[in-house]
């Protein structure tokens, strides 16, 4: 009995390999690298040991194809375990990228070298590391069933998160006191049906898709305040990112643009012959809902150039929303819990350089044409700039 690892052919990339001599039989499996084929080498060994290696029965397995598992694994694993947005990610996955890749290979023949080329395919290919990191988690979710389905000996993908190096965080960018009066000045003048809108955002901190998807419902003026109930991304209806309702408060400008954006809403119905208002608090032309991404290209872009503005992205409104309150002294739980945050130090890590040194708390100042008194924020630390992540925030 012996489990020996070594290359056919010696050299520098050359793939090594597993020897299995066992009862008078012999099979050899291509692995990868010299780390990958140790690492699997010991685990058949305890295996043999334990008696848990049959040769025979390996030998004979009929490998599928790994398209061919990948459905099985949709079709199964992924229809009970996934909610239908990750199950939509997974199938993109396999569309757009994996089953390109490893489709028409036998499952228990993908290595860790083949990877490693997929890796930096993608990579090369201008993929995020996100991106990269996604596709791997995908594809060892698969592969990690098919071991448990003890079609392959050990799971190739592991230990190959260590090629996809980070890409720079987008850096936040949010408007001063003086921008934001500017743009909301910009979007009431020649954007006016959807200045109710970007005023929300401004005032509230909202995400894009948590905007789009307000209802009159969640509106509450006696307490002054929106529940935000539910968020719209990558073409479905979910709850919020961090998967709770919120209240937000309102400023009271914002309640003034609001109430009348309600009345306004009824003439539109009136005025347009539609047998009911819109579902949405917000909504287009035609009365359904707003596409965030034409939104983006026709109103805020516009409006940035209309009041002569820096490129920003509009999730920097946010940022703008955040950066604001921070920077006159609000308490920082407060503007934390307003924003969705999992945990103020994650507020503290993304926002801290605006800081300032004394406490205040009136969401109702953001109105305020001008910045109010307020200490200046702390100087930054070692980071030049404090980043984030894609959407964290």
């Amino acid at each position: 009995m012996g489990v020996t690892v070594r290359q056919k052919a010696k050299g520098r990339g050359e793939p090594w390999w597993i020897f299995i001599a066992h009862n008078g039989k012999r099979t050899s499996r291509r692995v990868g690298d010299k780390t990958a084929a140790e690492k699997v080498a010991t685990e058949i060994r305890a295996r043999l040991q334990l008696g848990e290696f049959d040769l025979d029965r390996e030998e004979k397995k009929t490998m599928p194809l790994f398209k061919d598992y990948a459905t099985g694994f949709m079709e199964t694993y992924s229809a009970m375990n996934h909610k239908p947005s990750t199950r939509d990610s997974y199938r993109s996955a396999l569309d757009n990228h994996l089953n390109d890749a490893f489709g028409e290979m036998e499952i228990g023949k993908i290595t860790r070298t083949d990877i490693k080329a997929f890796i930096n395919t993608k990579r090369q290919a201008g993929l995020s590391s996100a991106s990269v990191r996604n596709l791997k988690a995908y594809l060892s979710a698969i592969l990690g069933e098919a071991l448990d389905d003890e079609l392959i000996p050990f799971n190739p993908v592991a230990g190959t998160g260590k090629m996809i190096k980070k890409d720079d965080k987008p850096e936040i960018r949010p408007l001063t006191w003086e921008e934001t009066k500017k743009f909301e000045d910009a979007v009431q003048e020649h954007f006016p049906r959807y200045y109710p809108f970007f005023l929300t955002g401004l005032r509230t901190g909202m995400r894009l898709g948590e905007l789009v998807a307000l209802k009159t419902g969640d509106l509450d003026f006696n307490g002054g305040f929106i529940e935000v109930r539910r968020s719209y991304t990558k073409g479905r209806m979910g709850k919020p990112k961090n998967g709770t309702s919120r209240r937000v408060d309102m400023s009271q400008q914002l309640q003034e643009v609001l109430k009348k954006h309600l009345t306004d809403r009824k003439k539109d119905t009136l005025k347009n012959g539609w047998k009911e208002p819109p579902e949405f608090l917000f909504y287009n032309e035609i009365g359904g809902m707003i596409d965030g991404n034409n939104l983006r290209r026709r109103t805020f872009t516009k409006a940035l150039e209309k009041a002569e503005l820096r490129h920003i992205r509009m999730h920097d409104l946010r940022h703008t929303y955040a950066s604001l309150r921070i920077s006159k002294g609000d308490n920082i739980q407060d503007v934390s819990k307003q924003l969705g945050h999992s945990t103020v130090g994650f507020t503290l890590a993304v926002y801290s350089h605006w800081l300032p040194g004394q406490a205040k708390n009136q969401v109702d100042e953001l109105d305020a044409k001008e910045a109010p008194t307020c200490t200046p924020a702390a100087p930054k630390g070692e980071d030049e700039e404090v980043r984030e992540a894609g959407n964290a925030s």
